[in-house]
């Protein structure tokens, strides 16, 4: 390779990291879905009154955030088929794993945005009469959401970011298709050039519409 950077090859083979680019967006966007509505199971069974519930929660959720993502890539793509006889795709392991581990942090958020509001206003809503489900709606959760907001959208923007890892396991997001024309095209800087930009544009917008979200949600809440 010459010392010459020439992206002409690259820009010729642009469709193939667009493909990749959507690959990458798919999966993030199942993981996202799943991991959110994990989240909301894991938190309402680790706030459960019955230890015999919440202990095991806790057990699962820490371990689901203390191991490394790729280890768990690899256990789900590898090991799960042999002990349940079933062989996933990338795209299936991938989502199911990401769904895990986010849904894993995403709990966390919702049990700490929930138990930050004052005792107070759970007695004061009782008083008046309202049951569990009209205390949550009316009360809790208004106040809930503005401060689980912030940690929501960075944990999302770390899942986006953490899609590189599905590479490993050959699935065809944006990494593994700059890896592929990189060894068809000889031009791994500039491959790999390009693709930093797409992360770079894309995660730069998704900041500024976070951003963006949230003093909307400011204002709303004023």
């Amino acid at each position: 390779m010459s010392g010459n950077w020439d992206f002409r090859l690259v820009l010729a083979n642009l469709d193939f990291l667009i493909e990749g680019f959507i690959g990458t967006l798919k999966i993030a966007s199942v993981s996202l879905v799943f991991g959110v509505l994990m989240g909301f199971v894991f938190a309402a069974l680790r706030m459960s009154k019955y230890r015999i519930i919440s202990v095991p929660t806790s057990c699962v959720i820490e371990f689901l955030r203390m191991t490394p993502l790729l280890v768990q890539l690899f256990w789900v793509y590898f090991a799960l088929p042999v002990v349940l006889g079933i062989r996933l795709d990338a795209f299936t392991a991938g989502a199911i794993t990401f769904s895990l581990q986010n849904g894993a942090f995403f709990g966390e958020v919702f049990r700490g945005g929930i138990q930050s509001i004052d005792v107070s206003q759970w007695e004061g809503a009782r008083a008046l009469g309202m049951r569990r489900f009209q205390l949550m709606r009316r009360v809790i959760l208004p106040q809930a959401i503005r401060r689980m907001l912030p940690p929501l959208l960075e944990r999302s923007f770390e899942l986006i970011k953490g899609t590189t890892q599905m590479a490993v396991v050959a699935y065809g997001d944006l990494l593994y298709n700059s890896m592929v024309l990189s060894t068809r095209l000889y031009r791994p800087v500039e491959v790999l050039t390009t693709v930093a930009a797409f992360y770079l544009v894309f995660l730069t917008a998704l900041s500024l519409i976070i951003r963006y979200v949230e003093h909307r949600f400011d204002a709303r809440q004023a």
